[in-house]
């Protein structure tokens, strides 16, 4: 079965309050509380691009597949791609235990070119 999955990413992002984070991204509440609630059986492509652009993804970030009962797919299957590794971390736990001469060469990539 294909769904949406986006708890993985909301942790990623370090975003605490995904309903406010989909409301502030141009969803409608109602909208919103069903994709927080993980209840939507369909949804608008309008709202995948949505979803994309405001949290920086692909399309294949969000969704997720999960083989129906009894159901067996070949190894070597498209959908199984769909399959979304748990974080361990968050951004900020990452960036807390990363080394400080590490941390320094990740920052020059941030910084503005003059």
């Amino acid at each position: 079965m294909l769904s949406l999955d986006l708890e993985h990413i909301f942790k990623a992002r370090g975003i605490d309050k995904p309903y406010t984070f989909l409301v502030k991204a141009g969803f409608t509440p109602h909208s919103a509380s069903v994709i927080c609630n993980s209840k939507t059986r369909v949804i608008k492509l309008d709202h995948i691009e949505l979803l994309c652009k405001a949290l920086v993804c692909e399309p294949n970030d969000i969704l997720s597949y999960k083989a129906s009962k009894g159901e067996v797919l070949a190894i070597d299957h498209p959908l199984l791609k769909l399959k979304h590794q748990e974080i361990e971390q968050t951004w900020k736990e990452s960036i807390a235990t990363i080394p400080y001469n590490q941390l320094k060469e990740l920052s020059k990539g941030f910084r503005k070119t003059e």
